[in-house]
C-alpha cells in the first residue's frame, strides 16, 4: 500500500471517491512513513497526528454519505510552519513563537481544509523563511533526501522533503526570493509560485509585504494546479489580493509546444553556473526544442539594479516587521538573521523608495521585452546543493542569489514554476524554471506539465532510497 504515496493526486482521488481507498487508511499511511523516515530527514517541525486523523474520519464519513468536496478529498498535505494553523503551534520555524498557538487558519490553509485536504503537520523551515538552506539552530537542520548531509534548500526546504519522499502529495510554501522554488528544485520536485496577489498570504509571517507569495510544492505540475485551484481567489484580508482570477486545472494538457516561444536571457541565467548542472540544463532546453517550442534570446535591461533593489526591499520589510519582536527577543534569533537585521538597519528610506521605482520600471521594460514571448526559461538553481552547516552567516544572506535564479521572478511578481529535469553526475536533482507574464498562470503550467510528461524524472522519487535509515551506517 506504501508505494499509493507516490502516486498523483487524481489518481488517489479517484480510488478514494471511488471507495477503494478510505481517507483515514491514506493518513495513516502518511503518519506512518513521516513516523519511519522523519528522525533522518527532519522535515517537519509539528506532526498532526491526533487532529489529521479526526479530519479523516469526518472526510470518510462524508464519502460514504454521498459528499465529495473535490478531487483533494482525504488527500494528505503539510503546510509550511509559517502559516497559521488554528489551534495547533506556529512556530515560524523560530523559538520567539515555539508555543504559539493561533485561534484561526491562514486563508490558504483553510481554503485547503475546505476543499478536504487532511493537514497532516506543520513542515520545517529557514527561521522565519529568512534562507535559502533550511538550517535550522532551534528546531535542527533539514536534510536532502538525495544525500542527507546536504542541504534541502530553503527556505521551504521541509515542505519540499516531505513532498519528494511520500509522506504527503503537496505541501503549501511561501516564497518571497525563492523559497518554494528552489529547495523544490534540489529535492527533485515541483514548486510553483503564482501571480502576485492570486494567492492569499493572509496568517503568514511577513517577510517582505511586497515580495511574498504563497504556493503549491508537489511531485507533479498536474498536482500543483490542482492545489493552486483550491487556494487562489481574492481575500479582503489581503490588501494585495487581486480579484482576477480562472481556472488554472489542466484539464486538457498541451501534446506538444508547438506555437510556444521561450526567451532566454543568458547573460543572467547563465551566469555563476555550474557545468555540472549546465550540462543538465541544456539537455532539458533540447527536449523543449524537441517538443516544438521556440527558444530565442532576449535582453533583460536593469535587472541588477533591479536584483540589488530587491535586497534593499526585503530586508527593509523584514526589519519594519520584526523590529516589535526585536526590542525584547532579539537574543532567541539565529545568527544569520541578526545579520540580515543589520544590513537592513542600515538602508535609508530614499534607497527603498529607490528600489521600489527602479522596480516598478524594471517590470514595465521585461513586460515590454516579452511581447510575442509565452515564457522566460532558465535552471532554478545553478548551484548543487552544498553541505549542511558549512556556511557562515555573513555569507549567508547571499544564498538566494549564487545558488538559483529564482529572486528573478519576485521582483517582477509573475508566476514562476520549478520542476525537475534531470540530475547532476553526482545525482544531485537540478530545476528547470519556467516565467511566465501576470496571470498566465495557466499557460506556465501547461508548459510545464508537457515538459514533465515527456521525461517523467517524477519516477526517479519512487526509487530514491538513499535517505532511508540504513544509509547513514
Amino acid at each position: 500500500m506504501s508505494e499509493l504515496l507516490f502516486e498523483n493526486i487524481e489518481t488517489v482521488s479517484s480510488l478514494i471517491q471511488n471507495k477503494k481507498l478510505s481517507p483515514v487508511e491514506l493518513t495513516e499511511l502518511s503518519i506512518n512513513r513521516i513516523k519511519e523516515h522523519d528522525p533522518t530527514l527532519n522535515a517537519f517541525i509539528t506532526l498532526m497526528e491526533e487532529e489529521a486523523i479526526n479530519q479523516a474520519r469526518t472526510l470518510e464519513k462524508e464519502i460514504y454519505d454521498g459528499k465529495v468536496r473535490g478531487f483533494l478529498h482525504g488527500i494528505p498535505i503539510s503546510v509550511k510552519d509559517l502559516l497559521q494553523t488554528k489551534g495547533i503551534r506556529t512556530t515560524g520555524g523560530s523559538k520567539v513563537f515555539e508555543d504559539w498557538i493561533p485561534n484561526k487558519d491562514a486563508t490558504s490553509v483553510q481554503k485547503m481544509k475546505d476543499a478536504g485536504a487532511v493537514i497532516i503537520g506543520k513542515a520545517n523551515l529557514h527561521e522565519f523563511a529568512m534562507g535559502a538552506t533550511t538550517e535550522n539552530p532551534h528546531y535542527g537542520s533539514a536534510k536532502n533526501p538525495w544525500n542527507i548531509k546536504k542541504i534541502p534548500g530553503g527556505s521551504s526546504g521541509g515542505s519540499a522533503i516531505a513532498t519528494a519522499t511520500g509522506m504527503v502529495f503537496g505541501s503549501i510554501g511561501t516564497d518571497t526570493a525563492g523559497s518554494v522554488r528552489l529547495p523544490a528544485a534540489m529535492c527533485g520536485t515541483v514548486g510553483f509560485k503564482p501571480t502576485y496577489g492570486l494567492v492569499s498570504r493572509y496568517g503568514s509571517f511577513t517577510f517582505s509585504w511586497s515580495l511574498d507569495h504563497v504556493g503549491p510544492m508537489t511531485r507533479t505540475v498536474k498536482d500543483s494546479a490542482a492545489m493552486l485551484e483550491v487556494m487562489m481567489g481574492h481575500d479582503p484580508l489581503d490588501h494585495s489580493s487581486i480579484k482576477k482570477s480562472c481556472s488554472v486545472q489542466l484539464n486538457e494538457p498541451l501534446k506538444d509546444l508547438k506555437g510556444i516561444k521561450l526567451g532566454f536571457y543568458q547573460d543572467y541565467m547563465f551566469s555563476g553556473i555550474d557545468p555540472r548542472v549546465k550540462r543538465v540544463i541544456e539537455k532539458a532546453f533540447n527536449q523543449l526544442e524537441l517538443l516544438g517550442a521556440e527558444i530565442v534570446p532576449i535582453d533583460l535591461p536593469g535587472i541588477q539594479e533591479a536584483l540589488e533593489g530587491l535586497k534593499v526591499i526585503a530586508q527593509t520589510e523584514v526589519l519594519s516587521f520584526h523590529n516589535p519582536i526585536l526590542k525584547n527577543h532579539s537574543h532567541l534569533y539565529g545568527d544569520d538573521l541578526k545579520f540580515r537585521f543589520k544590513y537592513g538597519q542600515d538602508q535609508l528610506a530614499s534607497a527603498y523608495l529607490t528600489a521600489q521605482r527602479t522596480r516598478n520600471e524594471f517590470i514595465g521594460r521585461t513586460l515590454e521585452q516579452m511581447k510575442g514571448i509565452d515564457a522566460l526559461i532558465g535552471p532554478t538553481n545553478v548551484q548543487p546543493p552544498f553541505d549542511i552547516g558549512t556556511m557562515v552567516p555573513e555569507q549567508a544572506i547571499s544564498n538566494m542569489f549564487t545558488l538559483g535564479k529564482t529572486p528573478l521572478a519576485n521582483i517582477l511578481g509573475f508566476p514562476a514554476l520549478s520542476v525537475a529535469c534531470g540530475f547532476t553526475e553526482d545525482e544531485l536533482p537540478v530545476g528547470l524554471q519556467i516565467i511566465g507574464k501576470p496571470l498566465c498562470d495557466k499557460r506556465v503550467l501547461e508548459i510545464g506539465d508537457c515538459y514533465e510528461t515527456s521525461q517523467q524524472w517524477v519516477q526517479a522519487l519512487k526509487t530514491n532510497i538513499r535517505y532511508f535509515n540504513a544509509y547513514q551506517h
